[in-house]
């Protein structure tokens, strides 16, 4: 580490003191002199061409000591170091943003799942990647940066093995093969314990060529036999079968059959091995039935055997096989073994091999914690089953879903449930569907969603709101009809009243349907010039601009019955006349828009065109930003309050008046 030091971003008081002191030597004569001026002038650029923190004080008085001994010599060497030390200076602005996140006051412990110390592990990987990617574009000070780096790295993250493996992987890639097995042989004194790198450690030794060194790393892991795994045995098996030879491998499994840790993953191993590399189908056979006399009991051993046989396509020997694993092997441990089996006669097996099969699958299961004794199950879910390949089935997903449902009735038709723990989907206890194989079904509580709340899935139905029977007064969710508002206000006889706001659950869409269609001809025009917002509730301002924008047929209340309910002719207000310019605005009378007669008059043959060619605000397409209007007539408000006043009636009506100043 010392001899890294000089690299760390916080080196700068040790570079100005090694300067100094350099400063200070003695120089009896010339040639000392000039030897301590050529040794200062090296540290000053080897210090300026780091990013420390105080990289700009150390330029500052570089300057100054070129300036101090030749003017002339320091224009030259100044002007070639300039670019070194911009470069430098602009590496310690981005360094330093990894070097903030970083505790350095953190101690070297075990890995934890804590928060902080995943942190740390995040800010060193950051740091990490940031040295290797050689910002300044040094190839000579670069390996080195980084060396110094993962040492300092280590001082804190020294019982991670990722950690390790990382920089004795890159030594490795960097060509350092030596720097690497030593950076492997102090990552084993730190963690002894860790399979993992003793594992890479013999791959690079291997890689290497250095045999002998790698087959002690394999020994070591086989170690007290009472502490040996069947991985290490199947790995050391595969190291002596590439390096050493198919004999070599063979004399060594005849001796870990032997072992209290060795299993049936061992046999499959090596009988894979030979199958797949020596392409011996005898010798692979001969050592699957060597561990069937051991590892009967173990069904995983029974579908590994049944895979290789099939690899052999000898299905003779694969029902026999199944046969023989059946006969021994208890109820709760064969589910999988007659999956396999009937699985395997669906492919090589005529119909009546298949439908025998299964029924007997039903008839040695219908006890266990699986199937359970069901006197009504389907058996389109066979027939399914039967006819479906990989992902391909003879169904939709929704009839799977159904059956699915089916099949769970089925089963549960028989116990004694209190129907209203059925229909509203109480908390149950269901012990013949949902106990695994092995676990006592007296322990065992699987709880049901209550699904009293839940409802019929319906794409006009918004979450949370739905529409009351009671058409007189109610508040209507409409999300996704062909006006998808979050929430409006239905009124009855009167829209003009006051309504009474309700939220009611439960209601059906066809009671939904019967209200809009007693929905007032004001209220429905209303609905339908709504534009699409997202959101539980609209924005007030994008509804008043709406409103004010749009022209609602005329409501027949009993006051106003016998007044006529057409409109007289005139241009409805255009924009500028919403957003409350000094333009005239209509006064209304008996429900209907009436010009003023004096400005009628003054209204020119060009103004007279320009209304006529402009539809009016009804015929226009909603504009696409409401809000944007409301804005504008608050940006207005102070001109219009000068001018004029407008006060709109309901929209609803059509009710207008206005007054002008």
């Amino acid at each position: 580490m010392c001899m890294f030091s000089g690299a760390d971003i916080a080196s700068g008081p040790i570079w100005m003191e090694y300067i100094a002191f350099l400063k200070s030597m003695p120089a009896v004569n010339t040639q000392e002199e000039t030897q301590r001026m050529t040794a200062v002038r090296k540290a000053y650029q080897k210090a300026i061409v780091t990013p420390t923190h105080h990289i700009e004080q150390l330029w500052r008085d570089y300057e100054n000591f070129e300036n101090s001994v030749s003017r002339q010599l320091a224009k030259g060497l100044l002007s070639e170091y300039q670019p070194k030390y911009n470069s430098a200076r602009a590496v310690y602005r981005e360094l330093k943003k990894y070097v903030d996140e970083i505790d350095w006051n953190m101690l070297a412990v075990p890995p934890t799942d804590s928060c902080k110390d995943q942190m740390q592990w995040v800010a060193w990987k950051r740091l990490l990647a940031f040295e290797k990617g050689n910002p300044q574009r040094i190839d000579s000070a670069s390996n080195k940066r980084i060396i110094f780096s993962y040492e300092q790295c280590l001082m804190y993250l020294y019982h991670y093995p990722d950690i390790w493996y990382d920089y004795a992987t890159w030594q490795a890639k960097s060509g350092s093969m030596d720097a690497a097995v030593k950076v492997f042989q102090r990552a084993l004194k730190a963690l002894p314990e860790s399979e993992m790198l003793k594992y890479a450690y013999a791959e690079l030794e291997e890689s290497r060529g250095a045999l002998q060194s790698a087959k002690k790393l394999y020994e070591s892991l086989l170690g007290d036999a009472a502490e040996t795994t069947a991985l290490a045995h199947i790995q050391f098996i595969r190291f002596l079968r590439r390096n050493e030879g198919v004999e070599a491998a063979r004399k060594y499994f005849l001796d870990a059959r032997k072992s209290p840790s060795c299993t049936y993953h061992v046999y499959v191993a090596y009988a894979l091995m030979a199958f797949c590399l020596d392409k011996d189908p005898k010798v692979a056979h001969n050592v699957f039935e060597a561990g069937l006399k051991q590892f009967m009991h173990e069904p995983v051993y029974i579908l590994e055997y049944a895979d290789f046989l099939s690899c052999l396509n000898d299905d003779r020997n694969i029902r026999a096989l199944f046969e023989r694993a059946l006969s021994s092997l208890p109820q709760e441990e064969s589910i999988e073994i007659w999956k396999r089996f009937t699985q395997f006669e669906k492919t090589y097996g005529d119909l009546a091999s298949m439908l025998k099969v299964e029924q007997r699958r039903k008839e040695a299961l219908s006890g266990t914690i699986e199937e359970g004794a069901s006197a009504l199950e389907t058996s389109l879910l066979d027939l399914i089953s039967r006819y479906s390949f990989k992902d391909l089935w003879p169904c939709s997903s929704k009839d799977l879903d159904h059956l699915s449902r089916q099949e769970w009735l089925s089963k549960n038709i028989g116990k004694k449930v209190d129907k209203s723990a059925l229909s509203n989907g109480s908390a149950m206890t269901d012990k013949s569907t949902s106990a695994p194989s092995g676990v006592p079904t007296a322990s065992l509580k699987v709880l049901r969603p209550d699904t009293s709340q839940m409802v019929i899935y319906d794409p006009r139905q918004h979450h949370g709101t739905t529409v009351p029977s009671n058409t007189t007064t109610a508040i209507l969710a409409a999300p996704n009809l062909s006006n998808p508002m979050a929430t409006v206000v239905g009124a009855a006889s009167n829209p003009l009243s006051n309504p009474i706001v309700s939220m009611v659950d439960g209601v059906s869409s066809k009671a939904f349907d019967e209200v809009l269609k007693a929905t007032p001809p004001a209220l429905s025009a209303f609905l339908a010039g709504l534009p699409s917002i997202e959101g539980p509730a609209p924005n007030v301002d994008i509804v008043l601009s709406i409103c004010l924008q749009n022209d609602y047929p005329t409501v027949q209340t009993k006051k106003a019955t016998s007044l006529p309910s057409q409109r007289t002719a005139g241009p409805a207000p255009s924009t500028s006349d919403l957003s409350g310019s000094s333009k005239s605005h209509p006064i209304p009378s008996n429900s209907s828009f009436r010009p003023r007669d004096r400005q009628l008059g003054k209204r020119k043959d060009q103004d007279r065109q320009e209304e006529e060619e402009s539809t009016t605000v009804q015929s226009q397409p909603l504009q696409r930003d409401a809000f944007r209007i409301r804005q504008m007539q608050k940006a207005r408000g102070g001109s219009a309050s000068q001018t004029g006043s407008v006060s709109y009636g309901s929209a609803l009506s059509g009710d207008l008046s206005g007054s002008t100043c």
